[in-house]
């Protein structure tokens, strides 16, 4: 039985890794449309008080113009102010009150000492006054239905029998009081007290407001209204060509885009839509690989910083179709600038731009207003990526936000203006989505954090903290290794003036600069820029266990930096600095002194590989011409010049720079610069010696 291989997927996944980003961009295409909305889109774009520039727009189809939103609410409003609050009479409260008042009358009446002939008279009296007050119906009044009046009037619901009544002709509580208190005569005004204390305390409301019952015939009126007001007919001209789009023809438009969104939902085919859908995504993916492909090869070739794309661009369209299906009140809330802000920081600027152009050309599909859309995300896209060119400060990114906001308002007022004519009708109230929008930008900060550790890719900001000398590695550089340190800090001045002038990336080159020896701390005394006396250890040892000493030290660069969590893109200099190089001292040395041996020359080079960008290139060139110029008895401009010419020469005489993107003409500027620092360097330390 064959047994399974350790490590069998990365095997397959080196195997297989050229197919696997056709992979994910099938994968980002099919993600992406199957949650875009699938009705046909409508095909016309307009704004009220513009010209209709289109050609006269003739109804296909008989539809009812929808009333404006204002014009619905003050319907409802006066709608509901006519449905009359709805209050039940109980006659079953009467039997109550009268029971309760009976067994206290007698009570009462003996308390009080009164005679016993007038009870009967005076209890018929008082019960057939009582009844009749409940006959004419007790209420409690509700401060919300008297709104600023003190009377109003209601619906009066009685055996299913519904009446409108005021509140005049009926009672309050102190109202029945009152009159039984006007009505109620006896000659014994004792027996009076008596009677009119009893009612008062059993006294209360039989009309009760039935609030749900209420609310029921509310809710009912409002559906019924009608939220249309009138018909365009099938064939009727809604608007002609280079008329204004007035108020009247703007709800016509509106009413039938709803009416035309409304039909294709229900008799559009929604497969024939999503496969348009997949051909406008799928061509704009494909056009972004082509463009990868061509210009950014490096990108193309890096499935995970493929991925990284891709998945930036999935998560933004799905958060619009999550804006539009959950109705979201502006498609403008979205921060679509997070996109050039993260894509700048991470690759660069033509790349932020072009990726920025297809997420929104995506979006221009499924957003209303869509050319006004596009305006707003472009123009305010390349001003973040203006603003960002590189993030070194952290108020840079506060700083880009401020100029994607101004960018925002000169487009959203320049547009008010066009649209409104006037800067009084301009509603400020709808600039509030792009402070929002600009306020989650923002979070490209901790997201390029996140993304530089999942995915393995450096910015501008890691490469920043990489170069501090304060770094732990370096600091136990320094203290280990001070001459490969001072050595390193020279190499990394060297290889930035050189990378910057010829262009390239200056931080990153300074980075790996500072980095490229930092195997070096493992047996510093071997390296002769790190030994004190004139003794050296290699005095005890054949030349081939020297070389492969002095060789480790790349090894080792590589095994300190990935146990301390390095980018790659570092790394790549410690592998190349020395490409695959001799080290000619001890193989020249090995030669002399034992000719009758045989020789492997692998023993004495480097393992590579040579360097393969302007970089690393740049580095390998400082690297070497800061070693030799120690060398240097009596540096004069002459020698200077001399030793630059003949080690750049040298390399690429061992094909050291094949694979690098650096042009003679870019050679010559290195060493024009690399002269003139090292000349300024000596004549600085020469000067110096002869002062002191």
């Amino acid at each position: 039985m064959a047994k399974i291989r350790k490590n069998s997927h990365k095997v397959l996944y080196r195997k297989y890794s050229s197919n696997i980003k056709y992979v994910m961009m099938v994968l980002s295409v099919i993600i992406i449309t199957v949650f875009l909305p699938k009705q046909p889109r409508f095909r016309y774009e307009f704004e009220k008080g513009t010209i209709w520039k289109n050609k006269d727009l003739v109804s296909p189809f008989s539809f009812a113009i929808l009333k404006t939103t204002p014009q619905v609410t003050i319907d409802r409003k006066d709608a509901l102010d006519n449905v009359l609050p709805i209050y039940k009479y109980n006659p079953e409260l009467y039997n109550v009150v009268e029971e309760a008042y009976l067994n206290e009358f007698e009570v009462k009446w003996r308390a009080a000492v009164l005679p016993e002939s007038d009870e009967s008279a005076t209890k018929a009296a008082s019960l057939k006054l009582l009844k009749a007050i409940y006959n004419r119906g007790i209420i409690s009044l509700n401060p919300r239905h008297q709104k600023e009046e003190k009377y109003y009037d209601f619906s009066l619901l009685n055996n299913n029998v519904s009446k409108v009544v005021s509140t005049q002709d009926v009672f309050t509580v102190q109202g029945a009081l009152d009159y039984f208190k006007d009505n109620f005569k006896s000659v014994n005004l004792k027996a009076k007290t008596v009677v009119e204390g009893l009612v008062e305390d059993h006294l209360q409301p039989n009309l009760l407001f039935d609030e749900k019952l209420t609310a029921v015939v509310q809710n009912n009126t409002i559906s019924s209204l009608s939220t249309t007001k009138g018909m365009v007919q099938k064939g009727e001209l809604i608007v002609a060509k280079d008329n204004v789009i007035d108020d009247e023809v703007y709800q016509k438009l509106q009413s039938f885009k709803e009416a035309y969104e409304a039909q294709t939902k229900t008799i559009g085919d929604s497969k024939t839509v999503y496969f348009g859908q997949i051909l406008l995504v799928g061509f704009i993916i494909s056009l972004l690989m082509i463009f990868l492909k061509l210009f950014r090869k490096d990108i193309f070739a890096d499935n995970r910083q493929l991925s990284l794309i891709l998945l930036i661009i999935t998560t933004m369209l799905l958060s619009l179709t999550w804006a539009i299906k959950w109705n979201l009140p502006s498609i403008y809330y979205i921060p679509f600038c997070i996109v050039p802000i993260i894509i700048r920081i991470l690759f660069d600027t033509r790349l932020a731009l072009y990726l920025h152009l297809l997420v929104v050309l995506i979006s221009g599909f499924f957003v209303a207003n869509s050319f006004e859309f596009v305006f707003y995300q472009v123009t305010s896209g390349m001003v973040a990526i203006y603003s960002i060119r590189n993030l070194i400060k952290r108020e840079q990114l506060l700083l880009s936000a401020l100029f994607i906001l101004s960018a925002y308002f000169i487009s959203f007022l320049g547009i008010a203006m066009l649209r409104e004519g006037a800067i009084r009708q301009i509603e400020w109230l709808n600039f509030v989505p792009f402070i929002v929008s600009v306020l989650l930008s923002l979070l490209a900060y901790p997201l390029i954090y996140a993304f530089e550790r999942m995915f393995g890719i450096t910015s501008d900001i890691a490469l920043i903290e990489l170069t501090n000398t304060n770094n732990k590695l370096l600091r136990e550089l320094a203290f280990k290794a001070p001459g490969t340190f001072q050595h390193s800090l020279q190499v990394a001045n060297l290889a930035e003036a050189a990378i910057f002038k010829i262009g390239g990336n200056s931080l990153l080159v300074r980075a790996g600069a500072l980095y490229h020896d930092i195997g070096k701390i493992e047996n510093p005394q071997y390296f002769i820029e790190n030994q004190n006396t004139a003794l050296s250890p290699h005095d005890k040892l054949p030349y081939e266990q020297s070389a492969q000493i002095i060789i480790k030290h790349v090894h080792k660069g590589i095994e300190i930096t990935r146990r301390h969590q390095l980018p790659e893109s570092v790394i790549d200099f410690i592998r190349t600095h020395h490409g695959n190089t001799r080290v000619d001292y001890f193989y020249q040395s090995f030669l002399k002194n034992s000719p009758e041996k045989f020789v492997d020359e692998n023993i004495f080079r480097y393992p590579g590989p040579i360097p393969f960008s302007k970089e690393t290139g740049v580095l390998m060139l400082a690297d070497s011409v800061e070693a030799a110029s120690r060398s240097l008895k009596n540096p004069d401009a002459q020698s200077i010049n001399d030793l630059v010419e003949r080690i750049i020469n040298y390399k690429l005489e061992q094909n050291q720079l094949d694979n690098c993107d650096i042009t003679l003409k870019d050679l010559e500027t290195i060493k024009l610069i690399f002269k003139t620092m090292l000349m300024s360097i000596y004549h600085v330390r020469i000067d110096y010696l002869q002062s002191v």
